[in-house]
């Protein structure tokens, strides 16, 4: 006779069950770790840190030389002080240094590996082995229970059982990774607010007929200052075949809203007016186009003013006219059709309420035991290392206590 059993669902305690296993979620769980915490990381993807190993280009831009708070956005621009001052980049660095990871200083103190991101992860991911973390991929979590003294979670590899739960799913750029709103409906679900999210660190898209016209200069690159709502940036600009691109842009696209208009100057280290008033005092013989050429590509001259104005000899030139090129090429004005979506976005704007949290320790307010930490939180960095930094500094402090 056949005797039937029942199969009883798996069931691993810990004291701390951390849920992503990015950059934040795993410095988290070595800080806990380091803490003698038993740390588990859960996450869907069948690889830790896939985002870091995407990231600069697969160098990772770990930080930043200069890292202060007006670097980022958020509806609480007070509220990453604590955390940036508690943990800064001299700290990591000096993690990156102790393993010997060589890197390289770009513009603007942007640090990158010199070799590859998996440097970066590596350390990480050795990091949390000498501190006993568990890493569980391929997890999916069904759902989330909160019983008097800890955290239940049903997942496709049994249930978890924690004390402290940290949320560091990230935010809802590059859905093809793996981004989902996950730890927004976690942070929902405790009744806790998130504010309305955006892309952020993204390219602009253009009106019809403005992309019809700059089209043709897809592939170039100029240095300029793009601005707005008073923010302004000094980098690349990069045109593209969908609209525009770069540095600058990407700066400035977190700063942008829909129906908004940008203004883009081409010419940022010089003044045109004096320049070309100072070369028709000369009784130079060029015409505009030869004279423009020597600090903008032709085609993108061709763009911005009229072939008439450009082939006229600049001794021609009345005064009106030259303050009519150096309006345009300095005060370019543009207003983008919206942006490329999470599809291509660095980072996410908006999430988690800061004033829900504590800025010393990522705790909910309101939720014993509940953390969220990195992107997942309404603190969105530059281009620049500094959304790793808010990644680390975040992290380090939910790890003190969790």
């Amino acid at each position: 006779m056949d005797q039937a059993f029942a199969i009883l669902p798996i069931m691993i305690k810990t004291d701390v069950l951390i849920i992503g296993a990015g950059a934040a979620g795993l410095m988290c769980a070595i800080e806990a770790g380091k803490r003698g915490r038993l740390v588990t990381v859960l996450d869907h993807a069948n690889k830790a840190g896939k985002k870091i190993l995407m990231s600069g280009g697969g160098r990772c831009n770990f930080t930043n030389y200069t890292v202060e708070p007006h670097n980022y956005i958020s509806n609480n621009p007070h509220f990453c002080k604590s955390a940036l001052s508690r943990y800064t980049q001299w700290d990591f660095l000096a993690l990156v240094s102790r393993y010997r990871i060589p890197y390289h200083e770009r513009e603007h103190g942007r640090l990158f590996c010199n070799d590859s991101a998996s440097d970066i992860l590596s350390m990480l991911l050795t990091e949390c082995e000498n501190a006993g973390v568990t890493i569980q991929l391929n997890t999916s979590i069904h759902n989330i229970e909160q019983r008097e003294q800890h955290f239940q979670l049903h997942t496709n590899q049994g249930d978890f059982i924690a004390e402290s739960l940290v949320v560091a799913t990230g935010g809802l750029s590059i859905p093809k990774m793996g981004a989902s709103p996950f730890g927004y409906k976690i942070a929902e679900q405790f009744s806790i607010k998130v504010l309305p999210t955006r892309a952020g660190l993204v390219p602009l898209t253009l009106q019809p007929d403005d992309k019809e016209r700059v089209s043709p200069l897809s592939g170039i690159a100029v240095p300029c200052v793009v601005s707005v709502n008073g923010q302004a940036f000094n980098e690349n600009i990069l045109f593209t075949h969908r609209g525009l691109s770069g540095p600058s842009v990407l700066q400035i696209s977190s700063y942008w809203h829909a129906g908004e208009v940008i203004s883009i100057n081409l010419l940022p280290q010089l003044s045109l007016i004096d320049e070309l008033k100072a070369k028709r005092q000369q009784k130079t013989n060029s015409t505009l186009k030869t004279i423009l050429h020597l600090y903008l590509p032709k085609h993108l001259l061709s763009c911005l003013v009229s072939e008439t104005l450009l082939n006229t000899a600049l001794q021609d030139c009345s005064n009106q006219q030259i303050q009519q090129i150096a309006e345009q090429l300095h005060h370019w004005t543009i207003k983008p059709n919206g942006t490329e979506g999470y599809r291509t976005a660095e980072i996410t704007i908006g999430g988690v309420d800061c004033n829900e949290l504590s800025s010393k320790t990522m705790a909910s307010n309101k939720v014993s035991g509940l953390y969220f930490i990195g992107e997942v939180v309404d603190v969105s960095g530059w281009l620049g290392g500094y959304n790793f930094q808010w990644a680390w500094s975040s992290a380090w402090c939910a790890g003190q206590v969790v």
